[in-house]
This record gives structure tokens, sequence and C-alpha cells, in this order.
């Protein structure tokens, strides 16, 4: 597995980021943790760590904070575990009716980022989150509260770097200038099927009337500043991937097709090529998988190996955009 240090950080980091959505028995709000949910974790991090994949995704979100809970049970049972991986977790979103009667909102108040951290401690059995990132964008944040609660973080050392996730340019410029450290990450969509990251290079100046606003600037800020680009659902929840193509529209469907010629040319799989058109962009963007099952992990894992070339990569940009490129 392909390692980097994760820019700003003296974090040494896999390419590939094993996403733990899954883990936790899904979204069931009153779910219970089981010596099975318990064993799947532990499988999990096992086989991450045996292929190289030692940077792991969390959210305080997911499976209703179960997921956190789940791989730090797993953690407490295998005392070492801990400094054999960075751990990253992002907070922000919080659920409607939590407390009763409220909407679903975004929350990067001060108290509420120092909360969300300390349970995410609790669950985690960890004493320190190498990476926090605030999920999604909250409109009435105050980038004051945000700098003085990643500070009293930091001091405290419980978190040691900061990041973002669906933040555009000038999010993210707005946020670091209250911040005396530089944001080392931020997490957005990008994968064959939501490839705005990509046309926005090629479609400006060009009248296109679905030119990707919002993305002006990102990629070109990340590669200037250091911050690390990261991918969730770089593979569409498998939508290219699937046996049967039948019910796909006509320009997936031909982007599927591809991905299996090529596949076969390289002797991989269908994921490792899917998530190697990603790798091949000189962003480095890093690709957060959404497997739990240990399986899929070897299958995505070997994208590091892959080597596009630039016809290949322009050629699955154009099936998946469903047009010639300008």
């Amino acid at each position: 597995m392909e390692k980097i240090t994760l820019p700003n950080t003296d974090l040494v980091v896999s390419r590939i980021i094993a996403g733990c959505m899954g883990l936790g028995g899904g979204w069931k709000k009153d779910g219970v943790l089981g010596s099975a949910l318990l064993r799947e974790a532990q499988d999990f991090i096992a086989r991450a760590l045996d292929l190289g994949i030692n940077f792991f995704d969390h959210a305080d979100i997911y499976a209703w904070g179960r997921a956190e809970e789940i791989f730090g049970r797993a953690l407490a049972s295998s005392p070492g575990l801990r400094s054999k991986m960075v751990i990253q977790t992002k907070c922000g979103i919080c659920w409607a009716d939590d407390p009763p009667g409220s909407p679903h909102r975004f929350d990067f108040s001060k108290a509420h980022i120092l909360e969300t951290v300390e349970s995410s401690l609790n669950r985690l059995h960890t004493d320190y989150i190498d990476v926090l990132l605030l999920h999604r964008p909250d409109v009435l944040w105050e980038g004051e509260e945000i700098a003085e609660a990643f500070a009293l973080l930091k001091a405290s050392g419980k978190v040691r770097h900061f990041g973002v996730s669906n933040q555009n340019r000038g999010m993210m410029e707005y946020l670091q200038s209250f911040l005396p450290d530089p944001l080392v990450a931020n997490q957005l969509q990008m994968s064959l099927l939501h490839h705005d990251f990509a046309e926005v290079g090629i479609s400006f100046n060009q009248n296109a009337a679905d030119y990707p606003q919002g993305w002006e600037g990102v990629l070109e800020y990340c590669r200037l500043k250091g911050v690390a680009l990261q991918a969730w659902s770089p593979l569409d929840k498998g939508i290219l991937a699937a046996e049967d193509l039948s019910s796909l529209a006509p320009a997936q469907k031909r982007t599927a097709e591809l991905l299996r010629s090529l596949a076969c040319d390289h002797g991989t799989t269908v994921e490792a090529v899917s998530l190697a058109w990603l790798l091949r962009h000189p962003v480095k963007i890093m690709p957060v998988l959404g497997t739990s099952r240990p399986e899929r992990l070897e299958a995505c894992s070997a994208a590091v190996d892959v080597s596009l070339s630039r016809e290949e990569w322009y050629s699955l940009f154009e099936a998946a955009r469903g047009r010639d490129v300008p």
C-alpha cells in the first residue's frame, strides 16, 4: 500500500482510507452492539492493517455513534492497536428531534465542537484524535468560535490536526484566516459519476450549461496550501461494479463497460480501476472506502498498483460525462 505524509503534519498514512460508516449495525437508531458486530469490527481493522491501510475515517453520527463505539471496543480488546493507526473523525451534523422537537441542523459552535469531541474520544476509547473534520458547513458559523475550540483541543492534546468536509475554496479561506495552523484536509464527494472536480477544469469558458458552480479554484487552492483532498463515496455505492447493468443510464452503462475492459487489460478489479482514476489526478486524491467487508477492502486496495495512461483516464472521463470533452 502506498504511504504518504499527510501535508502539514507528521502523519504517515495510507493513500486509501478505510471508512468506518458501515460498522455498528447500520442506521437504525436503537441498534444493539453485540459480539457479532465486535467481531466484524475486529476483522475489518485487522484486514485493513494487513493490506497496509492505516488511516480510519469516522464521524460522530455514523450508526448513531455506534460505529465509533464498536471500533473503540475493538481497540480496547487489543492493547497496542491504537499506535498502529491514524484516526480521523468528524463533527457538526445534528439529527432532527435530538433533543425532541429540534430540526435537522449543523452546529459549528464552540460548545458543540468540544462536547462532540469528548463523546467521540469516550466512544473510541482513545486519548486523542489525529484529525478532526468539520462535517458539513454550518450557515451560522463564527470563525472566532471555531478557532477557540480548535485551540483548546490542540492545547489539551485531544486533537492533533484539523480539517473540513464539503467546503468550497471561499469557506476554506475564511476559516483558515482565523487559524494559526493549516487545515490539513477537505473531504468531498468525488468519483467517476460525481466528476465536477474534473469538469470545472474543462468546461470553463465553454458556455457550458452544467458548469459546476462552487468548484472554482478548489483543487488549485488545496494544491497550493497542502490541503489533502479526500473523496467520499468514491465508488458511488457500487453502481458501476454491479453484475446487472441493464438498469443503468446510457453514460453509466458505457462507463461500467469500459471499466470492465480496463480491469481485464490491467488484470485487476473494476473497483481498483475506478479508484485508480481518482488516484491518477496530481492533486493526490485519497479515496475513503465505504465498505466494512474485508474482501471488498482487498479488491479496492489493488488500486494503488494500477497506473492509468492519460488516454485511459480521459476515456473514462468522457464515458462518465456522456459526451466528448470540448
